[in-house]
């Protein structure tokens, strides 16, 4: 698929998308966001791709929103109308990678800020390079959070952490994102393309229908009661148990060998 500011590329059942605007830190312009959106929707089709990777290209993940893009307005003191940018752009997006049943891990290679941080937390699993940063910006512009921002901050760091977070907006380097949890791996600069591809390589290799009950599950467990969870996991593990990857795990650990999924 052609795409105008997006880069994909598969490879052993991952498919890496990039977003390719580094000159602009990868702010997302409209056709960003389109073609962002058009790239998870083709990855989540294929049965050929089994995992997905978003990074960038260049010494950003993603800033976020190109502030250039209402320019014209902000410079006579008009507001902007940001409801509708959520409506239209970003929330599709996050929604797709959080209802996604495949595995969604982020690279984050270096800044990401304001809704690109929110697009690095949808995804299910993030990866950094020590160079990254983590930039809650939207206070330094006078917003409030968005792209899910307000959703994860306080179920990965806890109501205390994410209000300083949110309400200073003080950039949190790799190491201190990795230690309050807001990343699961940080790996060298020479090593971040080659130990993220052994992860996305590893979960293309899983039982990605189970995975993808997985991420129900947990999409459903972080906003309902215990017993609800329970009953929905009752539901989901009915599901699970029906496959042919189960059966698969199951006479694999019989027989002491690795299990081949096939996702099925």
């Amino acid at each position: 698929m052609g795409y105008e500011t997006v880069k994909v590329e598969a490879n052993a059942g991952v498919l890496w998308v990039t977003l390719n605007r580094p000159e602009k830190l990868n702010a997302f312009d409209e056709q960003m966001g389109a073609d962002l959106l058009e790239a998870l929707k083709d990855g989540e089709k294929s049965p050929d791709v089994r995992c997905l990777v978003l990074t960038g290209e260049g010494r950003a993940f993603s800033v976020g929103e190109d502030l250039n893009t209402n320019k014209a307005a902000y410079d006579v003191g008009k507001p902007a109308l940001l409801g509708e940018v959520l409506k239209r752009k970003y929330n599709p997006i996050v929604g797709r990678i959080r209802r996604m049943e495949k595995p969604v891990l982020a690279a984050v290679n270096g800044i990401t800020a304001g809704a690109g941080l929110g697009l690095a937390l949808a995804c299910d699993l993030r990866a950094a390079s020590e160079k990254a940063t983590f930039h809650e910006a939207f206070i330094k512009v006078g917003l409030a959070p968005d792209s899910g921002t307000s959703f994860w901050l306080p179920r990965i760091l806890g109501i205390g952490k994410a209000m300083e977070v949110g309400l200073l907006g003080d950039p949190i380097g790799a190491a201190k994102a990795m230690s309050l949890g807001l990343v699961n791996w940080v790996f060298p600069e020479d090593a971040f393309r080659r130990e993220t591809a052994k992860i996305a390589e590893r979960l293309a290799k899983g039982p990605t229908k189970a995975m993808g009950l997985t991420k129900r599950a947990i999409n459903r467990a972080v906003v309902v009661d215990m017993d609800s969870a329970l009953e929905y996991e009752m539901y989901l593990q009915d599901i699970a148990g029906r496959t042919r990857d189960h059966v698969e795990g199951v006479r694999a650990f019989f027989d002491k060998r690795d299990p081949q999924f096939t996702g099925e």
